[in-house]
């Protein structure tokens, strides 16, 4: 098989494994929403320390790649400043408690009110980024490349993960 064939190939199938960005964004929040309802329901110390770790972990990530790869795109395709704005400082606010989280423990004071905060926060942030006027429906009617920033963050994302399990 000549190699532009099969670039062409690799291409296709990657192509239909990768998610578009709005999918991959939407997935993630599907996730850390699974992961908080767990963390509601649990009365283990080591299993709220294990998925706070998880939580925390991925909205590092999820924000980061928001940042570094959708944002821009959105603010080069003309949403609006307030929007993208008000998205940034949600962003900073949920790290600094992420932080805050990651310091802590089960048992320490507020340790709990503090994920159950970033779960509200996390919530919040989350339906005004998906709500009908919201800045997916934004992005989409944008005619942003969904496909191709993706795949960008697709790749920033697994770049990150593998980051964060060499540092464990």
């Amino acid at each position: 098989m000549p190699a532009s064939q099969v670039h062409l190939e690799t291409s296709r199938s990657t192509r239909s494994v990768t998610p578009d960005a709005i999918k991959l964004l939407k997935d993630d929040h599907r996730e850390v929403e699974g992961w908080f309802e767990e963390f509601k329901n649990t009365k283990s110390g080591s299993k709220k320390q294990k998925l706070a770790k998880q939580i925390c972990t991925a909205l590092r990530v999820h924000t980061q790649i928001e940042e570094e790869i959708l944002y821009p795109a959105c603010r080069e395709a003309g949403l609006e400043e307030d929007m993208m704005d008000e998205a940034d400082i949600e962003h900073d606010t949920a790290k600094k408690l992420i932080e805050e989280i990651e310091a802590g423990k089960p048992g320490d004071d507020h340790w709990d009110a503090k994920v159950k905060v970033l779960s509200e926060m996390i919530q919040h942030h989350v339906k005004e980024e998906e709500e009908r006027n919201g800045m997916f429906a934004k992005a989409k009617k944008a005619d942003l490349d969904l496909k191709q920033l993706g795949a960008e963050m697709q790749a920033r994302k697994d770049e990150l993960m593998k980051e964060t399990k060499r540092r464990q």
